[in-house]
């Protein structure tokens, strides 16, 4: 499996942009094509060392990473993409990884 996980910064409204990311991204991304599972966190979202927490954590699952290129090529993933601008005051980390279980 593969991750992508995208770490967002705390918004200039927050309100406008839960409103903004579950009314009108999330089933934007849930288009994407090979995207098998999307997680988002829950309340409050706690640095360990301090520091600014961020605001939201999205997680989204795929086979492998040739699978996330291959989503982010797409018409879909492009879009998806693209809109993280619309909303994400706080600005978007997006790190991408290969999962072991162990």
């Amino acid at each position: 499996m593969a991750k992508l996980v995208v770490i967002y910064g705390t918004p200039v409204d927050a309100q406008a942009f839960e409103r903004y990311y579950f009314e009108t991204h999330v089933p934007l991304a849930k288009q994407i094509p090979g995207l098998r599972r999307y997680e988002v966190s829950r309340g409050p979202v706690q640095a360990a060392a301090g520091g600014p927490a961020p605001h939201l954590i999205a997680a989204l699952e795929f086979d492998d990473m040739a699978a996330i290129e291959a989503a982010f090529a797409s018409e879909e993933g492009q879009r998806a993409a693209a809109d993280v601008q619309s909303f994400a005051t706080g600005g978007a980390r997006m790190l991408m990884f290969e999962t072991n279980e162990v």
